[in-house]
């Protein structure tokens, strides 16, 4: 390293002895801040997470509901026939009964109180 090189270097102004390292110090922050709370950083990817969580549960819901329906066919099907079953949903939809019975029903979609 010569001594011109030095000198040289010592009579720039101030402002261009910063500007690389003020730049590349800028420019850190700028990815740095949009990788933790960009569209697509740290933050989001928690974000995205917590949603999937819940549609996770939802589905694990429908799926349930699902199977009791498809239970609930099978045993109304031909193959399968079960009369309580049957007998259940002609008093459930026609509303009809023997004279000399009382029917009670229960809603399943309430929620319980304790």
């Amino acid at each position: 390293m010569r001594k011109s090189d030095t000198w040289q270097e010592a009579q720039r102004p101030f402002i261009k002895r910063l500007a690389g390292p003020f730049l590349l110090i800028s420019i850190m922050f700028y990815l740095g801040f949009h990788a933790v709370s960009g569209e697509r950083g740290v933050f989001a990817l928690f974000r995205e997470t917590r949603k999937l969580e819940i549609l996770n549960s939802e589905l694990a819901e429908v799926k349930n509901k699902h199977q009791a329906l498809e239970r609930k066919v099978h045993l109304m099907s031909d193959d399968s026939l079960d009369l309580d079953l049957l007998d259940e949903q002609v008093r459930r939809v026609l509303g009809m009964a023997n004279k000399n019975e009382i029917v009670y029903f229960e809603e399943n979609d309430s929620p319980k109180k304790k």
